[in-house]
């Protein structure tokens, strides 16, 4: 069980330090958190990106570049994140991140056919939280990539949860699958999908995890709510990951928890041969630092 956003950096620790390649390195808040992480000595960076610009904001936010690497782009945003991606394709870096680059031409980099870091599969957006309301982490997936995911997506983002549970040495996490009610309703997709994926774990289809569903959120994270409901499970109230119905779910209870819910969170990309760091405008300085630290604890 891990119950604080802080053990990943002390998970990070105790593995080698890892090379986080930095696509169009010139933003403050990236470097910043760059600059946070690299005291805590998880990451090495190899920024990538104009090299007087990076130069200038380094300087702004006390990032000591004798300690990096600078691999200068004068030929735009897009080029740059061919160029990270390159290097961590290449076993020159192991985590990639987003700076000043929009996730479009990210993305398309990542999943280049020939030049890119495809594994198979989809990718998915795994967010962990530290909820002062919460016995441990809780992770929820998938706030910001898959759209209205249908019921094979959803396999997918169970197992890059887990798998990212697996990574961090959490050996048979707790999926909840939510939706708005917690029985099957044939109305109700997101039920029949929640039902649909405990038979496949019941059956050993999906696997290295429990799987339980459909539970509206209150039983999925609220034992008493739970047995109120005459819910028994061992998922109920003990969930450590949270599956929403579509990134509308997603995204209004990811920032639900953080703005109003007092919870500090971190996020990667799963479903590549790397995790990958693409924080929000909105994430703080803090979540920014401890999603690199999320993902250089999982490499």
């Amino acid at each position: 069980m891990i119950k604080k956003l802080h053990d990943l950096v002390n998970i990070a620790k105790e593995k080698e330090t890892r090379r986080l390649a930095v696509a169009a390195a010139a933003d403050k808040a990236v470097l910043e958190a760059v600059r946070d992480a690299m005291k805590e000595n998880i990451v090495v960076p190899l920024l990538v990106g104009d090299k007087n610009e990076i130069e200038k904001i380094a300087g702004e936010v006390g990032l000591d570049l004798a300690k990096a690497e600078i691999i200068h782009n004068d030929k735009g945003a897009a080029v740059s994140a061919q160029m990270a991606v390159a290097l961590v394709k290449d076993g020159k870096a192991d985590v990639l991140m987003k700076g000043h680059v929009s996730t479009g031409p990210l993305l398309k980099a990542v999943l280049d056919k020939e030049k890119g870091l495809r594994k198979g599969g989809t990718l998915s957006h795994v967010a962990f939280f530290e909820s002062p309301y919460y016995h441990k982490l809780l992770c929820l997936t998938d706030a910001a990539m898959n759209v209205a995911p249908e019921f094979q997506d959803k396999v997918h983002l169970v197992n890059n949860a887990v798998e990212a549970f697996h990574k961090l040495g959490v050996g048979n996490p707790k999926v909840a699958v939510v939706g708005a009610v917690e029985t099957v309703n044939p109305k109700m997709e997101a039920t029949v999908h929640a039902a649909m994926l405990k038979t496949m774990n019941d059956r050993n289809q999906i696997k290295g995890c429990l799987v339980d569903g459909p539970f509206a959120i209150d039983n999925a994270v609220s034992k008493e709510a739970a047995e109120h409901k005459g819910i028994k499970s061992d998922v109920a109230g003990d969930c450590d990951i949270v599956v929403t119905p579509d990134i509308e779910a997603g995204n209004v209870m990811y920032k639900t928890l953080n703005f109003l819910g007092g919870a500090t969170s971190a996020a990667v990309i799963m479903g590549a041969k790397v995790p990958v760091v693409l924080t929000s405008r909105s994430d703080t300085d803090r979540s920014k630092m401890l999603s690199i630290a999320l993902a250089a604890a999982m490499e």
